[in-house]
């Protein structure tokens, strides 16, 4: 737990926070919070329908990496002390794809294994490379590793 405020009360900070955007938005969502770990607390955004939250995730998650990080300022400014990590998720975008992100690399993996070929993959976030090497960390034949500075780091696939 970081010094000064609690995880619940930087997820209290963070919810207002969302709260108060949407309402700004006139998006009608619900915003729960879930203590993931001693250091982690997840906000999400859900709606029924979901689509009038695309707005928030943005062309490949790029919106909703801005509201992470916008939301992680805001409770850093109201905190004395160092904070824990806050995710932000909307629609359960993360989650998709992560698992869109897995079945990518295990048709790359199989490509790779195939050919005997090593293969680079577009420039990605830190955390879409992460769920690239997370997928493929058990698949034997294949080895991954990160290439490239940010913005444009990327996973090359190659055969172990």
């Amino acid at each position: 737990m970081a010094e000064g405020i609690s995880l619940a009360e930087q997820g209290t900070i963070a919810k207002e926070f969302l709260v108060g955007l949407l309402s700004s938005m006139d998006i009608k969502a619900e915003v729960l919070i879930k203590e993931l770990d001693e250091e982690t607390v997840e906000l999400s955004v859900n709606a029924d329908p979901p689509t009038e939250l695309g707005i928030l995730v943005g062309p490949r998650g790029t919106t909703l990496q801005a509201l992470q990080e916008v939301t992680r300022t805001v409770v850093q400014s109201k905190s004395p002390g160092r904070t824990d990590r806050i995710l932000v998720d909307v629609a359960q975008y993360r989650e998709r794809r992560v698992a869109a992100l897995g079945r990518f690399a295990q048709q790359v993996a199989q490509e790779v294994i195939e050919t005997g070929e090593e293969r680079a993959l577009e420039p990605m976030s830190a955390a879409d490379r992460k769920a690239v090497h997370d997928a493929l960390s058990e698949k034997d034949g294949v080895a991954t590793r990160s290439e490239g500075e940010d913005p444009r780091r990327f996973v090359v696939v190659s055969p172990a």
